[in-house]
């Protein structure tokens, strides 16, 4: 991560946009803004920022429909994404996490709060043994998106295209439970059906290929809630 850090702030209210830049900027942060969704997504490719501070209601493009196409976008590192929504649209909250949210503000909110949810993720996004954005790792598994490869203890992993894909979803949410709608839409671009095994049938065969023949599982169903891919020995 760059010093200082970048940060996209979101919001058709420039007032908000103003104080938001203000407060930033008066803690040394860098900051860049968009006035909806659409301009979201190219001031994203512009910047490439470190976190994205992201409404929900915009114009345009909403910020549910932003994150998903911010978090799709391949030629983007990860970057780490707020939701803000009005506490009469809290039902959003849901749709904008399962579609790669990392976090999320009801309004009116503190900026001690704000502040600390954004130094919690930018933490998070460099605490990961400070491997650069091209490798993505947990425990003893390793990704390199450069040259595809995956290895284990050392063991090169072999994958097919869409085990690649399923695994480096997880990875980019590492520690955290991923619904099967949110790796429905991530992975294979679908809406929710609940009558399909394509989940079922990949995560089966990503996990023989990532933890047999290994003394301990990294990928664990959560009953009722989805997957995680994490390391048990470590606290969650």
């Amino acid at each position: 991560m760059r010093d200082p850090a970048r940060i996209l702030v979101v919001d058709d209210n420039e007032a908000n946009l103003d104080i938001a830049r203000a407060r930033l900027e008066s803690l040394g942060y860098e900051v860049v803004s968009a006035v909806d969704g659409e301009a979201a997504l190219d001031a994203a490719r512009d910047s490439v920022p470190d976190l994205i501070l992201l409404d929900i209601m915009m114009p345009k493009l909403d910020g549910i429909e932003a994150t998903r196409r911010l978090k799709a976008d391949r030629a983007l590192p990860f970057i780490p994404i707020i939701l803000v929504t009005a506490k009469a649209d809290a039902k959003d909250v849901v749709a904008g996490l399962e579609a790669g949210g990392d976090d999320y503000l009801t309004k009116p909110f503190a900026f001690s709060e704000l502040l600390a949810r954004v130094e919690a993720l930018l933490r998070r996004t460099t605490s990961t043994d400070n491997a650069p954005p091209t490798r993505l790792k947990v425990s003893d598994l390793e990704m390199d998106l450069l040259s595809r490869r995956v290895l284990r203890s050392g063991r090169e992993i072999e994958l097919t295209a869409r085990e690649f894909k399923l695994l480096e979803f997880l990875l980019r949410h590492a520690g955290q439970v991923v619904t099967r709608t949110m790796l429905l839409e991530g992975v294979w671009d679908l809406q929710f059906d609940p009558q399909t095994n394509l989940i079922d049938v990949h995560m089966s065969r990503l996990r023989q290929a990532v933890d047999r023949g290994f003394p301990k599982p990294l990928i664990h169903t959560v009953r009722g809630a989805g997957y995680v891919i994490r390391d048990e020995d470590k606290p969650a």
